[in-house]
């Protein structure tokens, strides 16, 4: 009698997402119960350019959130449109897209702002706007991205412009013009392979 295959129940359909996900529900966790010491350890925010820690808060950041309320409201929409990006672009390019989103926003952050900053917000809006780039069609933006756009960033001027919320309304911005820029280089790519 030849074995039955057996058929998986859950598939880990999105290594790079559900790695961020998983990694950042768990040190959400820690943090709740060392009392906020992981969010200091991970926040990005200046002390000094000779400082080998600010570094790699460039990045970290993206890791930590405030509360369950931060975390659930960035991670429901990263899980639904990140998986789908992913499976676009590839994992080791969605992986770059995401340490260069990460840097960018804590470089931004330290700059002009040098206050901390935490969350995954930033990639969220790449992730979004990249999302909209998948029905890209040669020679033709599809009005789709260009609303996306207008209405995400737009958003997020007009907020910051007008409430103190404590939000880091251009990591939000930041995060959406590096999805711009990824789905445009990525498109022109595909262009020239699919001219050669």
């Amino acid at each position: 009698m030849s074995e039955k295959k057996r058929i998986p129940l859950i598939d880990f359909n999105s290594p790079v997402i559900l790695s961020l996900f998983f990694i950042s529900l768990i040190l959400l966790a820690i943090n709740s119960i060392t009392s906020g010491m992981i969010n200091s350890l991970l926040a990005c925010y200046f002390t000094s350019w000779s400082d080998p820690l600010m570094y790699p808060r460039l990045f970290s950041h993206v890791l930590a959130h405030q509360n369950l309320s931060h975390f659930t409201g960035n991670y429901l929409l990263i899980l639904a449109v990140g998986p789908m990006v992913e499976e676009k672009y590839g994992s080791g390019n969605l992986a770059k897209m995401a340490l260069i989103t990460a840097g960018a926003t804590g470089l931004i952050n330290v700059i002009l702002f040098q206050k901390g900053i935490i969350g995954a917000s930033g990639l969220l809006f790449m992730l979004i706007i990249l999302a909209s780039f998948t029905n890209i069609r040669e020679g033709r933006l599809p009005l789709t991205v260009i609303l996306v756009g207008f209405l995400y960033v737009g958003n997020e001027i007009i907020h910051g412009l007008f409430s103190n919320d404590n939000i880091s309304r251009l990591s939000h911005i930041a995060g959406a013009l590096c999805g711009t820029v990824f789905g445009f280089y990525f498109h022109w790519i595909r262009l020239i392979r699919n001219s050669r």
